[in-house]
This record gives structure tokens, sequence and C-alpha cells, in this order.
């Protein structure tokens, strides 16, 4: 075959690997990502790359061994061999016809010697085509390369087959409808709702990056409603179809997890905590339904109870502390903004700015992009709003350093004023100073130290005779 041009470089980089392969007598294949990227002229220069042989792992070790600038085996008993030459990183990884049996999160890895039983074993038909090396000849044989063209999700295998061997690609398919705009086949369709319990075998770990993986292609909104309606994002995730049973009366949507999905497509995709955000901004909404005079619908304090769901669940996924911490307190304060309506004084400025921290540039994002109203009118206002907002806390910043509001006397500056040791006490005048600092801004030294001992004065212990 004519070697695709932006595939040249990597085919030509490659080609010393796959010659020292062939002189031990192995085939070596580029296999995956790079290939089907390739094919779509969507191959970015600083990929990994992925290869497939039927060399064994010890074969594959010995000829990387001294020739490759590190190697490393931590994934040998899978077959898998990595190494690095200069700034590539590659994997090899020996044929696999793998299964997972029905109870385990492991698969049972058994050595294959023709590349076909490998891509077989593949999830869909666009990622089973392998490039032989050196002599650059695509192997395909289940039309991969075609399905790529027209748009279309298969696998290889019957999807329940496929899906058996590793629960997760159901998840995956989510991505590859959204990321690649694919359609997937009807077959594949009833086989997700069909096996979707499977998901309980897969750890937490594995679903929450492919969560990850899907959140952050540029619309996700097709896989997100691939997971709601095949049933399958129950399994993980309930709060997401909990949301389709609302009705959205605000934003017109038909109901909110349509609010939801929109408010997630027009957050940055390359902020993917921003992202989990406006996916789990309105999941307290179920829980905080009520109902007003004329049947108006009103969910009050649906922010601080989906803050706490938001925790719960992303825990459940295993996701890092910090980043709980992150997307559940920009739940927690996706609503402040909405106040800002009634007028903010200069201290509500700053309580807000206060209350974000270092989220305040997200929590700004995602509050422009929770506007989802198809009235023009309602969202022009909203966005003037915001640019107000905006402008006054950069003014603030200039004149206030609002970055670091802090009272303006530390801790042992208190302490030498008021005679302290440290304690209790020093933590309330911190406060109060604090709280100085929030409603009228700096005060310089000198009044702050008087508006101190003006404090102080009632609760100084009077001295003993």
């Amino acid at each position: 075959m004519t070697t695709p041009e932006r595939l040249r470089p990597l085919v030509e980089e490659a080609t010393p690997l796959a010659e020292r392969f062939a002189g031990a007598g192995w085939k070596l294949y580029l296999v995956g990502g790079v290939v089907r990227d390739a094919l779509l002229d969507r191959l970015h220069g600083d990929v990994d790359l992925d290869f497939t042989t039927d060399a064994r792992p010890d074969d594959v070790e010995a000829l990387l061994a001294g020739w490759a600038d590190a190697v490393w085996t931590q994934g040998k008993r899978f077959g898998t061999i990595g190494a690095r030459f200069g700034d590539r990183t590659v994997e090899i990884t020996t044929h696999r016809a793998e299964a997972y049996q029905p109870d385990s999160r492991k698969p049972d890895v058994v050595f294959a010697d023709e590349v076909e039983a490998d891509l077989a074993r593949r999830d869909f038909t666009v990622n089973a085509m392998a490039l032989s090396l050196p002599d650059v000849r695509l192997i395909d044989p289940f039309e991969g390369a075609a399905d790529l063209a027209a748009g279309r999700l298969r696998t290889p295998l019957s999807p329940d087959e496929s899906f058996s061997d590793d629960p997760l690609r159901m998840m995956r398919a989510a991505r590859f409808i959204a990321g690649y705009a694919m359609v997937p086949e009807p077959a594949l369709v009833e086989a997700v709702g069909r096996l979707r319990s499977r998901l309980e075998i897969v750890s937490a770990e594995r679903i929450r990056d492919e969560l990850n993986k899907l959140i952050v292609v540029e619309r996700p909104g097709k896989g997100l409603w691939f997971l709601v309606s095949t049933g399958l994002a129950g399994e993980f995730l309930p709060e997401l179809p909990a949301l389709g049973l609302e009705q959205d009366p605000i934003h017109r949507h038909k109901d909110v997890l349509a609010h939801t999905v929109a408010v997630v497509e027009k957050t940055t995709a390359s902020d993917r905590l921003v992202r989990l955000a406006a996916l789990f901004h309105d999941v307290g909404k179920p829980k905080t339904r009520s109902f007003g005079p004329n049947g108006t619908v009103s969910f009050h304090h649906h922010e601080a109870v989906g803050a706490r769901m938001t925790r719960d669940r992303m825990r459940a996924l295993r996701y890092p502390a910090e980043e709980i911490d992150v997307v559940s307190r920009l739940v927690e304060l996706h609503l402040r903004f909405h106040t800002y309506r009634m007028g903010w004084t200069d201290s509500a400025v700053r309580r807000y700015v206060r209350d974000a921290g270092p989220l305040l540039d997200q929590l700004n994002e995602l509050t422009r992009c929770d506007c989802t109203t198809r009235n023009e009118a309602k969202a022009k206002a909203l966005a003037r709003r915001m640019d107000e907002l905006d402008e006054r806390i950069a003014d603030l910043r200039q004149r206030e350093e609002l970055a670091a509001i802090r009272p303006d006397l530390d801790g042992d500056q208190v302490m030498a004023r008021l005679g302290l040791r440290p304690g209790p006490l020093v933590g309330e005048a911190l406060a109060y100073l604090l709280e100085l600092r929030l409603e009228e801004g700096p005060l310089g030294e000198e009044e702050a130290g008087r508006r101190l001992d003006a404090w102080w004065a009632p609760r100084r212990r009077p001295t003993q005779p």
C-alpha cells in the first residue's frame, strides 16, 4: 500500500525496529489507534506507538535489551514489553487471544501466532487493523477501513462475544460515537442494553478512566445519550439517567438531562474538571424538587445536595481526593452568581472571589455555560451581568490584591498587640479582621490595629489585684 503521508515519518522511525524483529525471524505490526488515526489524517506526531508481534515476551525483551534506551516489563505477564527510543515510547505485545471469565476482572491471557487472531479480539473493527512492517502492508480482515469511511461502529466478532471479553468496551463505544461521529450498528446497541450489568466486573478505576476520556471529547453529547439510552449509565452513574425524569422549566429543555448535556458541550473540552462539574451540576435536582402555586417547580438548595452527591459518586469511582474537592466545590458554588441580579456590594464581590479561591475562572466558565435558554434576551442579560462582574473583579483585583485576601494583621501581630499566646482567641481575632477586610477592603495596619483594640476591649479579662 502507499504509505499515508502523515504516517510516513512514523514508518521510517519504526523500520529499524521492524528489521531487527525480521532478522530474528519474527513479524512486527503497528496496530490500534495509530493506524486508525493515520487513515483519518488525525495523527499527532507525539503519539506512543503500539505494536503486536508473534514473538513471545521473553524474545521481545531479549531483542530490546541493550538496544532501546530503556525497557520495562511490568506488563510482561500480559504479553507487553515497554521501551523508549529517544523521546518515543513504544509498547510491543505478543499476539493475544484472550477472554474474560464471567466473574473475573482480569483477562485470561492466551498467546496466538497469527495477527488475525489478535485483531479478532480487538474492541471495534476500526481498531482491528494492523500495518505490517517493514513491508508497509495493511492487514484489515474485518473491513475496518470501510467502516471508518462509512462512520459505522461494529465489533470484529459478535457484540456479545466482544463485550463479554471486556465489558468496558460498551463504555468505549460511547467515546467512538461521540469522538469519531460514528453510528453504532443496531446489534451493538441491543447487546449493550442486554449486557450492561456485566460492567460490574470492571474495576471502578477503569470505568473512571473511560468516563474521563469521553468527557473531554469535543462534543461528548451523543456518547452521553448512548450511555443513558442503553441503560449503561445506570450501572456506574445512576444520577445521570435520573435527570431525564425531571422537567426543566427554566431552560426550556425537555428535561434536566438535556440541559446537562448542553452545558457539558458548552464548556471547554480541555478542562476535564469543569466538564465533570457540568456533568454533575444539577444532580441534586431530583432530590430537592418541590411544587409551588400553580404547579411551579423549584429545586431549592439543589447545589448543596448535588455537591454531596457528587462527592459520593466520585469517591465510588475512585477519583483522587483533590479532584473530588474541585468538582464538588464548583457544583456547590454554581448558583452563587445568580444573586448578582439583585446587586452586589464590593463586599459581596470580595466574598465571591474568596469563596471561589483558585477556582474562580473555572466557576465563571461553568456559570456562563449553565445558561442554555433559547430566550435570546435572557441569555444576553446573563452574559451582560457576567461581563459586569468580571469587570468589577478585575477592578478590585487591581486596587486590592484580591487574589490574596487576608487580614491586615497576621497572627504574630495580633498576639503581640493583645498580649495573647497561641490559641482560639487568636483565631477569633483573625476571623474578625478578615470579616473587616471583606466588608471594607484594605484598612492598613494602623486602622486595623485600632479596630482590633475596640473589638478586644470588652473581651479582655480584668487584671487581678
